[in-house]
């Protein structure tokens, strides 16, 4: 490559990707995805603090797989999609901890609600070669923090506070690992 020249672009395979988000109902973990999301990432694994990673999930897009469920999740008291359709996360800071493994700080934002988090990722050749990475992790969140489960369910004792978050995102064109 060029002296200066910018890398190539990194793209999300999204039908290889998966964001993953944990609660408890009654006690008992319950696992839902969100099934639309976009990344666009310009990160260097070898200059990790000069990249950034920004993520949109379509929050209409979020299910357990129960319609019942899966017909409550867009509406007001849960992600209201209607008035704030995407969360975001934003990227301020990338650190590299060594063996492939990086800490991404930044900013959520879910229902017009951002908070500062520190995400840490793993990343790795995809399998089976090729100009792909896989790109994965987890943080924790409290829901209420960014209301989502307001009025009647702001009772944690029927929907936990804490939900955990995971994703496997798979990109192509990322460089050299």
């Amino acid at each position: 490559m060029p002296a200066g020249a910018e890398p190539s672009a990194t793209r999300l395979i999204a039908d290889k990707s998966q964001i993953v988000f944990v609660s408890k109902q009654m006690g008992v973990p319950v696992e839902g995805t969100f099934k639309k999301f976009d990344a666009q990432v310009a990160f260097d694994p070898k200059k990790p603090e000069g990249g950034t990673v920004a993520l949109q999930i379509d929050t209409a897009s979020a299910g357990f797989g129960v319609p019942m469920s899966d017909a409550e999740l867009p509406k007001a008291p849960w992600f209201d999609a209607a008035h704030f359709p995407q969360a975001s996360f934003q990227s301020s800071a990338i650190k590299a901890l060594g063996d492939g493994k990086f800490e991404m700080a930044g900013k959520l934002t879910i229902k017009g609600i951002a908070r500062s988090v520190t995400v840490p990722v793993g990343i790795a050749a995809a399998p089976g070669g090729g100009n792909y990475a896989v790109a994965t992790g987890s943080f924790t969140i409290q829901r209420l923090d960014f209301k989502v489960g307001d009025g009647e369910w702001t009772d944690t004792s029927v929907v936990g506070n804490e939900v955990q978050v995971r994703f496997k995102l798979t990109l192509a064109g990322f460089g050299p690992l």
